[in-house]
C-alpha cells in the first residue's frame, strides 16, 4: 500500500492540473470555483481534505479526460490535521507528477463582515459562544498552514465578483505547466498595500500628474498622462530599475518551480503614476514571457 499522502507514480496521467482553492469564508472562493467551472474545469467545493488523495487515485485512473483540469474547494470545515498535512499532500503529489498548485484568497476583517451583514450567510465557524468576529481569527488560525504554502494569495478587500473572475481567468486558466504567470499591480498607498504581492516598489517620488490642473481628472492609461509622465527622467530610471530587478528574478523562480510573480507598484492615489508603470511594465515583459497581465486595484477608487 502506498504511504498515507502519496500517489503510485505508475497510475498518474501526464496532463493532470490540480488546483486546490482555499482561503477565508467570504473571500470569493465560490467565485473562483464557478469561473473555473465556467472554464471547463471540473469543479468540486467543500471537499474533505482527508479525501484529497482518493480523490487524485480515482481522477487519474479514468481513461478519459474528465478530471485532466481539476479545481477542488478546501475550506475551515476540516479536520485541523487533516489541513496541516495538505503542504505535505501536496509535495507528494508534485513528485508524483501531477501539476498542484494552491490558490489563497482573504479579505481584511472589515470586508468580511459587510459581506456577512449583506449575505446574512452564517460563517462556518459561528456558534455558541463564538461571534463573527471570533470566527474569522479562528478560520485564519486554522487555514495558516495552506496560507504559508500557497502558489497565489488573492487579496479581494476591494475586488468586486466580475473583477476575481478576471483575475483567475487571466492568471490561473492560461497557465501551462511551467508558465509563469506575471501580474503587475497598480495601487494607491492611501488605500493600502494590496496583500499577495512578491515585491513592492514605491512611485511616489516621481513627478505627479495630479499637480497638473490638466491631467489630474485624467489617469496613467490616458494618452495625455502617459505622454507627460514617458518625458520624465526619473520615471524612465524607476522602470529600467524595476525591469532590471525582476528580469534577475524570473530564473530563480523558475529554478524554484514558482507558478506566480505578483508585482505590485504603488503610488499616493494609485490613478496616475503606478497605472502607468504597472502597464508599460506589463507591456514590455509580456513581448518575452506568455501570462503577463496588469491590473489596477485603486483605479478611480474614492479617498
Amino acid at each position: 500500500m502506498a504511504p498515507r499522502g502519496r500517489i503510485r507514480p505508475a497510475t498518474l496521467g501526464p496532463s493532470m492540473r490540480l488546483v486546490i482553492v482555499s482561503g477565508l469564508s467570504g473571500s470569493g472562493k465560490s467565485v473562483a470555483l464557478n469561473m473555473l467551472e465556467d472554464l471547463g474545469w471540473f469543479c468540486t467545493d467543500n471537499i474533505p481534505a482527508g479525501l484529497l488523495n482518493a480523490f487524485i487515485s480515482h481522477a487519474v485512473q479514468r481513461p478519459r479526460s474528465v478530471y485532466d483540469k481539476s479545481a477542488l474547494g478546501l475550506d475551515a470545515r476540516n479536520d485541523p490535521g487533516d489541513v496541516a498535512n495538505l503542504p505535505e499532500l501536496v509535495r507528494s503529489l508534485r513528485k508524483s507528477g501531477i501539476a498542484c498548485e494552491i490558490i489563497y484568497l482573504y479579505a481584511d476583517e472589515d470586508a468580511l463582515l459587510r459581506r456577512y451583514g449583506e449575505t446574512r450567510r452564517r460563517h462556518p465557524l459561528v456558534r455558541d459562544g463564538v461571534d463573527l468576529k471570533a470566527a474569522i481569527a479562528a478560520e485564519l488560525k486554522l487555514l495558516e498552514p495552506i496560507t504559508n504554502t500557497a502558489d497565489l494569495v488573492l487579496d479581494t478587500t476591494r475586488m468586486s465578483v466580475h473583477e476575481l473572475r478576471d483575475v483567475i481567468r487571466a492568471r490561473v486558466e492560461p497557465r501551462s505547466q511551467g508558465q509563469l504567470s506575471i501580474m503587475f499591480e497598480s495601487f494607491g498607498f492611501k488605500h493600502g498595500i494590496p496583500g499577495g504581492a512578491d515585491f513592492v516598489f514605491d512611485a511616489r517620488t516621481l513627478p505627479n500628474p495630479y499637480w497638473i490642473p490638466a491631467l489630474q481628472a485624467l489617469n496613467g492609461r490616458d494618452a495625455a498622462v502617459i505622454e507627460y509622465l514617458g518625458s520624465q527622467p526619473e520615471v524612465d530610471a524607476l522602470f529600467a530599475d524595476i525591469v532590471a530587478f525582476i528580469e534577475r528574478r524570473i530564473p530563480l523562480y523558475a529554478k524554484h518551480n514558482r507558478a506566480y510573480l505578483t508585482v505590485a507598484i504603488g503610488c499616493t492615489g494609485g490613478q496616475h503614476r503606478s497605472v502607468f508603470l504597472a502597464d508599460r511594465l506589463a507591456a514590455h515583459f509580456g513581448s518575452a514571457y506568455p501570462g503577463v497581465v496588469s491590473r489596477h486595484s485603486s483605479l478611480h477608487t474614492s479617498a
